[in-house]
């Protein structure tokens, strides 16, 4: 049985060890080495399982962030928020992304809508237009990833995360009167 905490405990032992063994996980994790062999099998099934559910997470973001009809500074705000609901997955991702069995056509449409947001953003001078909206996509995602990152290294609280990012990335892409 998969549960959230089992999987984003797993995500994060992943990305603190990256060369353990099952058997290494389950410790780092704080589960029983037959508990995550009755899980997964193999490391392999570990990391596309974690793929899957955070590519779902992911989806479940851009979904519930309005970045089609919101006013952009609201859904920017709730598209951080919610990744950093989900941080365990979010970091995951940005951690193994290259290695990780990603669906291409999800990943290719979290690009796109991202994208989109940035760009009706930019039409609705919000966003600046010196900066291509492929580039703020980004520079969002890093943004988030290294905050989140650098919570897990112990250099940055979670408290008042989602407020920095967003001062961080508007006060940047923000347009300024001339």
């Amino acid at each position: 049985m998969e549960d959230t905490k089992t999987l984003n405990a797993l995500a994060l032992a992943l990305i603190s060890t990256p060369r353990a063994n099952l058997q290494e996980l389950a410790k780092a994790a704080g589960i029983s080495k037959a508990t995550l062999y009755r899980m997964f099998r193999t490391r392999e099934e570990l990391i596309a399982r974690l793929s899957q559910r955070a590519m779902a997470a992911i989806a479940g973001v851009l979904e519930s962030a309005g970045l089609e009809t919101a006013p952009p500074e609201e859904a920017l705000r709730r598209l951080i928020e919610k990744h950093l609901e989900h941080r365990e997955l979010t970091i995951f991702l940005w951690y193994y992304w290259k290695d990780a069995p990603i669906d291409t056509a999800a990943a290719e449409s979290w690009d796109a809508a991202m994208d989109a947001f940035f760009l009706r953003g930019q039409q609705m001078g919000v966003f600046r237009i010196d900066i291509s909206a492929q580039a703020l996509t980004e520079v969002l995602i890093c943004t988030i990833g290294g905050l989140i990152d650098a919570e897990r290294r112990g250099r940055v609280a979670r408290l008042g995360q989602a407020a920095a990012i967003e001062s961080i990335f508007l006060d940047g892409a923000a347009v300024r009167p001339r």
